[in-house]
């Protein structure tokens, strides 16, 4: 199967082809994907070099003059490196941009913690008006791409991963999708998550949320699903664990509940390792998953059915 960002450049040099507005920036990353549709859109296919601000602050200016400016490059250097000019040059200027990453949390293991960002989506976080899509496959990136390019003058991060579902589910940008329903609590599973929360909840009573866009976060399905499965709520994130609470106490504030943030962890792993090990390092495999949604919700089990992982 091709990856999501197998996915990126053939959609995006598409919407290049059917709309005038669309540009994409570019820091040498990803740039041989863009060689046809630069030859016949030069004007709009634009490698900044190993510039990560000038990506950002190119793809402001492009906005300023009305065009729909699609800017890529590791989340490290998208998000983190730049988030100066993320802050002023999008933010503060009130302009648009689609903001698409790879590699982040750890997806390249070999290229060391200069190449990881799992704390992207809580730095954005920090910011307004920002809309994130996480897809959990590349069907349903593709999908995301579309709905983020065509969104108006909006301000997007699309989060492309090499972790990916096995099969893809309908996605429209906005709702949480309802995969699986119980009575002892709700998990909801973020993008490339789905597949293992769905493999450590098996046999527990809980209902699986599927979320592949995460702000704005849809407290309308969280709500809905805990007046029939109950208000504990465990969130199984593929970045930086925690960075869901806050939205989904705001959604139950009115009733007593209880949320328990699971993703990635604080500490810094200094072994490069493969991206399955540190899946397990950060307590993401199934079994841990298990153990730790049984304990917490899931009819109290705590886990103890064996499971592979």
């Amino acid at each position: 199967m091709d990856t999501m960002r197998d996915r990126f450049a053939p959609v995006i040099s598409r919407l290049l082809d059917e709309d005038p507005r669309v540009a994409v920036v570019l820091a040498e990353i990803g740039r041989d994907g863009f060689a046809d549709a630069q030859l016949r859109h030069p004007d709009r296919v634009i490698n900044v070099g190993i510039r990560e601000q000038l990506l950002v602050g190119a793809g402001a200016g492009l906005a300023l003059t009305g065009m729909r400016p699609v800017v890529h490059t590791f989340a490290s250097f998208l998000v983190e490196r730049p988030f100066e000019q993320v802050k002023l040059d999008l933010g503060h200027q009130d302009v648009g941009a689609v903001l698409v990453s790879a590699s982040a949390s750890f997806d390249w293991p070999a290229g060391g913690f200069t190449h990881m960002a799992p704390g992207d989506v809580a730095l954005l976080d920090t910011l307004d008006g920002w809309t994130v899509h996480v897809p959990g496959h590349p069907d349903e990136a593709e999908t995301l791409l579309r709905h983020a390019v065509a969104a108006g003058d909006d301000r997007v991060y699309v989060r492309l991963s090499v972790q990916s579902n096995a099969e893809a589910l309908p996605v429209d940008g906005a709702r949480f999708r309802t995969v699986r329903e119980g009575r002892s609590g709700v998990v909801v599973a973020v993008g490339p998550m789905l597949d293992a929360v769905l493999a450590a909840t098996d046999g527990l009573d809980v209902t699986v949320l599927y979320a592949t866009t995460v702000r704005p976060f849809d407290a309308d399905a969280l709500r809905a699903a805990t007046r029939a499965a109950g208000t504990d709520v465990v969130l199984v994130e593929p970045y930086l664990a925690g960075t869901s609470t806050t939205a989904a106490n705001d959604a139950l504030a009115d009733v007593p509940h209880r949320v328990l943030g699971l993703g990635a962890g604080r500490a810094e792993l200094r072994r490069y390792g493969t991206v399955a090990e540190h899946l397990t390092a950060h307590g993401l495999g199934t079994r841990t998953l298990r153990e730790r949604i049984g304990g917490f919700a899931g009819g109290g089990d705590g886990g103890r059915v064996a499971v592979r992982g």
